[in-house]
């Protein structure tokens, strides 16, 4: 164990427990970490690295198959399916859990039986990496903890946050729109007003007591010990309370980020950290820390920005606001998405977009068959996340030709993987899924909208059908899979040059700034046929290109290799 990392965990939990607690726990604090095995070395993300973003019940199972479990089937999908196009896979909550789906855990030490067992997830992870989901912040008022808290129990008095009645919470940020406190009746027949950020299934642990902390430092080394290489801390930015303050980014809270990542660099653990943040571009990657927080910290400005420019067809927000991306430093990357199981967060496009113009394209985006969430701030309720299938929004069957709407697709999916960082893609979107209107109405929430659970036959099926939308669309990830896996351009930390053209066109030279080979990617996110310029010093330098409507075109060019082009506008 590296015992300067030690002193470094030493003075956080000191400083997290300023009451002289630190002291107390240190010996039930070294114990713990002595029961993981240290490592030897970290891996280093590639330009052939990808993650896929699934539920582990992701796909049902055919009408004739009584026995596979959900994370078998996900297992035999990625065997025929995958190829090399992903080398993680981020699977969601897989715990026993009361709703949300899979976000309000009840026991974090099982797998829930629907999705099938520990020695499933191994097999996955014989396949690709494994990330796991870490829900830190709140458990299901189901489990047996919060059960203890309501019958007294002296160990969980502790567990859980709770307030008076009368609490003043105005100064606290809501990412809700219900009550912040709920009551419970506990089983002296007391009354418990209890701190529930998320829903009232939802309650939220204490971790000013050092005994949570703990317990889940311990869950979180038992995740590393049953293969995650990637460990998600959702919801991480409202983990810490104090009274009279906003509860959101409490510098505590960065002091737990931090605690983690010291615990990973004292045993060298082959583990990253991403934090979830869904906030402004500059609160979320506060979250890097000084390289002593995050190792990867999701980009979530990058899809309400891509979903503008495709909607309006204007996609200058986006391009000043690549320029002015500050590139993180040597060890620390963004996690690039566009979809994922929540909605496209509209907070964070906050003064990157013109308000009236954003406004425009929310009200096309719920023509297309968009809802909209909302949350509670001192001036009422304001839009909050735009749930929808990201597909359906940026290439609605309005359009016309499956032609035309996969090269809209891949417009808005290719800037992702052309940007520095990691890509990340939803299941969904893979398969080219619509959104599922019956969805909320069936589940009660405006997130199933993008949450179904298709049967395994039908997908394949669909698959299998060359013609078919879900087809078209995997066939165009794998080329631009293929084509990213042979191109260094595309190492997660090489040159990037955000090029200026015609409104529509987001143009980007990964790569060296001049010479040397390097790879143009340019997308066409419009109707309209667009163009742009290469600067001098570039391979066809001063020279201005043409892009048809939606089209995407890669140029890899320079060096010893061949040129390659891949373009969605022709036949392949």
């Amino acid at each position: 164990m590296d015992q300067d990392k030690l002193q470094d965990i030493e003075k956080l939990l000191q400083y997290i427990y300023d009451d002289g607690t630190a002291n107390a726990i240190w010996d039930d604090f070294v114990s713990l970490l002595e029961t993981c095995s240290p490592g030897k070395s970290q891996s280093v993300f590639t330009n052939k690295d990808a993650l896929l973003i699934s539920y582990g019940d992701m796909l049902g199972p055919a009408p004739d198959d009584k026995e596979s479990t959900g994370l078998e089937r996900l297992k035999c999908f990625l065997k025929k399916w995958n190829g090399n196009a992903f080398s993680y896979i981020h699977i969601l909550p897989f715990h026993p859990y009361s709703s949300d789906d899979g976000f309000s855990v009840i026991d974090y030490r099982k797998v829930d039986e629907q999705f099938g067992s520990w020695e499933n997830l191994e097999d996955i992870g014989k396949e690709v990496n494994l990330a796991f989901d870490f829900v830190l912040n709140h458990g299901s008022i189901k489990s047996e903890w919060f059960k203890q808290f309501l019958n007294n129990d002296k160990q969980y008095q502790n567990w859980y946050i709770t307030k008076p009645w009368n609490f003043d919470c105005s100064q606290v940020v809501r990412p809700r729109t219900h009550p912040l406190l709920t009551l419970f009746s506990k089983a002296d027949g007391c009354i418990a007003y209890v701190w529930t950020t998320f829903s009232t299934d939802q309650a939220d642990y204490d971790f000013s007591n050092p005994a949570v902390l703990l317990e889940f430092i311990a869950i979180f080394l038992s995740y590393y010990q049953r293969g995650a290489k990637i460990v998600r801390l959702d919801a991480i930015a409202y983990l810490w309370k104090e009274d009279g303050t906003p509860c959101l980014h409490h510098p505590k809270t960065h002091a737990v980020v931090k605690l983690f990542r010291a615990i990973i660099d004292a045993l060298h653990l082959d583990l990253k950290i991403i934090t979830e943040t869904n906030v402004p571009h500059d609160q979320n990657v506060s979250y890097f820390g000084n390289n002593d927080e995050a190792h990867m910290v999701y980009n979530f400005a990058l899809p309400p920005l891509v979903l503008h420019a495709a909607i309006s067809g204007d996609a200058v927000p986006l391009r000043n606001w690549a320029k002015n991306l500050r590139l993180p430093k040597e060890g620390q990357l963004f996690l690039n998405f566009l979809a994922s199981h929540d909605g496209v967060g509209l907070t964070p496009a906050k003064g990157l977009i013109d308000d009236d113009a954003f406004k425009a394209s929310l009200t096309e985006a719920k023509k297309r068959g968009a809802l909209i969430s909302y949350k509670t701030t001192p001036d009422g309720h304001i839009p909050y996340e735009l749930n929808c299938a990201y597909l359906s929004i940026v290439a609605p069957v309005v359009m016309g030709s499956l032609e035309l709407r996969v090269r809209a697709v891949m417009a808005t999916q290719a800037i992702l993987l052309a940007i520095p960082g990691l890509p990340a893609v939803y299941f969904h979107s893979l398969i080219g899924s619509e959104s599922w209107t019956k969805g909320p109405e069936l589940m009660g929430y405006n997130r199933a909208i993008n949450r179904e659970k298709p049967r395994i036959d039908e997908v394949e099926k669909d698959l299998e059908n060359p013609q078919s939308f879900r087809s078209l669309v995997y066939g165009a990830f794998q080329k631009f899979f293929e084509f990213r896996r042979n191109e260094e351009s595309f190492l997660p930390d090489a040159g990037f040059t955000v090029l200026d053209g015609d409104d529509a066109v987001f143009a980007v030279i990964r790569g060296p700034d001049s010479g040397g080979r390097h790879v143009l990617c340019a997308q066409n996110l419009s109707g309209k046929e667009a163009s742009f310029a290469i600067p001098a010093g570039f391979h066809f330098g001063g020279e201005t290109l043409s892009l048809q409507p939606w089209e995407t075109l890669w140029t890899a060019v320079g060096g010893k290799e061949e040129a390659r082009t891949l373009s969605t506008a022709m036949k392949q």
